[in-house]
């Protein structure tokens, strides 16, 4: 691995600006100069972004801004001592010592196990009094080389890997934090954003803090290099937990019942003494705060990055988690049955269920043969007819069932199954789903947040909040909401229904279709329209074709970002775009003929204002094209991978070449002629995939 930082990275004592953004875009100028990286403006905004999300500044006039960033092709530092500091928001005033921490964008561990060390390192009084007595760009490189461990240098003792680490208990002395007259025990998880710098400062912070006040403390450090999870025995004789995090912690029902003190990471390092009191105080306080397993649990509490999010952004989280889940059952299942189609022909809906109970192998149907293969092609379609009819039958309950998971962790999934399949029995389609989901989900976290006696909490997760999580979500669904949904169900599918029988109509459709797949490339708009397209297929048929009209609309349509952004970057304007957004372009081309639209993503978070609205253009015209020229798509996913399923093929190759080539080459006009925005805000995207 090559120097991560050099001398070229480095400025002493020299004026980069009046304030932290200043500094952080002339940092970045040293990166790229260097070679590290391919746009300096790049970096410094992504590196800005964060800053803006949390500062960066900690006491003792030191700040670490840092991003992981397409822009950045080598893991770097760039250090500057500041004359006079800088505020970067620390609460004892301006930062003189400051390391811009450049990660790209998907770091190797051995990078990120660096920069956490050099994160360890500033936590040591002798470490930042070197920097400040440094006489040159090579004294700071080999203070800084010393301490992340490259070359020829011994790493410092605090640069140990990002796994557990402890405090043990000094000598008990009057004034010590005692339980039951031994010192206390506590676990404390720490976690950052970016899981590079804040996240192992908090984990020594707080080490150290233990130490000194005599407790056995255990902190397991959840960085981006991955985490050593404490040992069950460990969390199981805890007294109470700390979480200092920015971001949920990873299997946080394995805490479920301790008492809690719950913070922001930067508190973690500020103030680790007082962290530990609370904690400690908590363990004797019965009506203390206590995990309850949910998933948003560790991020409830005042100045984590939960309660930073907007409401707008807690619910789009949640959504997409619950549609990244439910897609496995539509992708499956929908294969399946297309692979059904092509085995047992068309007509094969119409008796597979009595041919998989009736026949076998061995006794192969004799009567009704719809398929073009004969009797062994009627049965195996069958086969694969009813499989995947039954995995697509999940799918409301799994949307449900997730979403609830999304916000109440294990406990929720039951109650929001049960809510699912009661919106499937009342006939309230997925907005059903999406509601009931919503609303176990939310019933589950409130009753796991109850004070419980503790011969009573082993039940909760397991029996109490199902039974009762069930009984209202459901009730409620029955009672009050499902009818009405069911109704707007109805009103929606019969007006789209409507809408395809007349050609003004078809082409409306797709224009919508085209316009919400391609608007944020995989985020609540898109999922909206493709949730609708797949739910749509269970009441798919020979006389009503309607859903495999949408369904080819939705899935041409999200195949034109990628494409259109593969072929503008590797084979129409290839000096228009940067090295990195070509590399992203040949890996859009597999992205994009997969009905993959997260592929686009990186170019418009990049270059949200003429990304976007190109993708628009395009997607609008195949929808269109799509509708007009009557294409079908039995199956929910694959792209042009099922081909089987798609009819007319010649259809659906035209749409998707005009749609793809429209955006591709408006693209390219407006990187020409309209000047990039350095304020444009990047789409939400999801991490689900499409």
């Amino acid at each position: 691995m090559s120097d991560t930082i050099t001398p070229e990275l480095v400025s002493l004592d020299a004026p980069l600006g009046t304030d932290k953004k200043d500094v952080i875009r002339a940092l970045a100028r040293l990166v790229a100069a260097q070679g590290r990286a391919t746009d300096a403006d790049a970096l410094a905004k992504d590196a800005i972004a964060r800053e803006e999300k949390d500062e960066t500044g900690l006491p003792g006039g030191i700040a670490i801004p840092h991003a992981k960033s397409a822009a950045v092709t080598q893991a770097s530092l760039a250090f500057a001592r500041l004359k006079p500091g800088v505020a970067f928001g620390a609460p004892d005033g301006p930062a003189d010592l400051v390391f811009l921490i450049a990660a790209p964008e998907n770091a190797a561990e051995e990078h990120l196990a660096v920069l956490s060390r050099l994160a360890r390192s500033l936590m040591q009084d002798s470490f930042t009094s070197d920097l400040r007595a440094a006489a040159s760009a090579d004294d700071v490189v080999r203070t800084v080389r010393a301490a992340i461990g490259e070359g020829d240098a011994a790493p410092a003792p605090a640069a140990a890997a990002p796994t557990a680490t402890s405090a043990a208990p000094a000598e008990a002395t009057a004034g010590d934090l005692t339980i039951d007259g031994r010192p206390a025990r506590i676990v404390a998880v720490t976690s950052c954003a970016t899981g590079i710098a804040h996240t192992f400062m908090a984990a020594d912070a707080l080490t150290a803090a233990g130490k000194e006040a005599g407790i056995d403390l255990v902190v397991e450090p959840q960085g981006s290099s991955g985490y050593q999870a404490l040992p069950a025995s460990v969390i199981d004789n805890a007294d109470a937990v700390i979480f200092a995090t920015d971001v949920d912690v990873r299997e946080i029902s394995r805490f479920a019942g301790k008492p809690v003190i719950r913070s922001g990471v930067k508190r973690g390092i500020e103030q680790p003494a007082q962290m530990i009191r609370e904690a400690v105080a908590a363990a004797s306080n019965p009506n203390a705060a206590r995990v309850s397993g949910a998933a948003a649990d560790a991020g409830s509490g005042a100045g984590t990055a939960s309660q930073n999010l907007s409401w707008g952004a807690k619910i789009q989280r949640i959504l997409l988690t619950g549609v990244s889940y439910m897609i496995p059952f539509v992708a499956g299942g929908g294969l399946l049955i297309a692979l059904g189609f092509a085995l047992g022909g068309y007509e094969v809906t119409a008796n597979a269920s009595k041919v998989i109970i009736d026949n076998a192998l061995w006794n192969l149907p004799t009567t009704d043969i719809t398929s073009p293969f004969g009797p062994l092609g009627q049965y195996l379609g069958s086969v694969a007819f009813m499989i995947g009819s039954t995995s697509m039958g999940f799918l409301v309950a799994a949307l449900a069932g997730y979403i609830a998971y999304a916000i109440a962790d294990r406990p929720g999934i039951a109650p929001g199954f049960v809510a699912g399949a009661i919106a499937v029995t009342m006939s309230a389609g997925f907005i059903g789903g999406i509601i009931g989901g919503f609303l176990a989900g939310f019933v589950a976290w409130w009753l796991g947040r109850l004070p419980a006696p503790r011969w009573l909490r082993g039940l909760m997760p397991v029996v109490i909040i199902p039974l009762l999580g069930s009984i209202v979500a459901s009730g409620l669904m029955i009672l009050f909401l499902g009818r009405p949904i069911a109704a707007l169900m109805a009103l929606l599918t019969d007006g789209l229904t409507s809408l395809t029988q007349s050609g003004a109509g078809l082409i409306v459709v797709g224009v919508i279709l085209g316009l919400m797949m391609c608007f944020d490339l995989g985020g609540p708009i898109n999922k909206v329209a493709y949730v609708f397209a797949t739910t749509g297929l269970a009441a798919a048929s020979t006389e009503n074709t309607a859903p495999y009209l949408i369904m080819a609309a939705v899935m041409t349509a999200g195949m034109v970002p990628p494409l259109a952004l593969a072929l503008a970057s590797t084979v129409l304007a290839r000096p228009l775009f940067t090295p990195v957004e070509r590399e992203n372009g040949k890996a859009a081309w597999l992205l994009g003929a997969s009905f993959i639209s997260e592929g686009a993503i990186p170019f418009a978070a990049a270059d949200p204002l003429r990304v976007i609205p190109a993708s628009l253009v395009g997607g609008a015209i195949t929808g269109a094209l799509s509708m007009w020229f009557g294409v079908q798509s039995f199956a929910p996913h694959g792209g042009v991978f099922v081909l089987f399923a798609i009819s007319p093929v010649w259809g659906f190759f035209v749409a998707l070449l005009a749609g793809t080539v429209v955006s591709a080459l408006l693209l390219v006009v407006l990187k020409k002629y309209v000047r990039k925005s350095s304020t444009a805000p990047a789409p939400a995207a999801a991490t689900a995939t499409v």
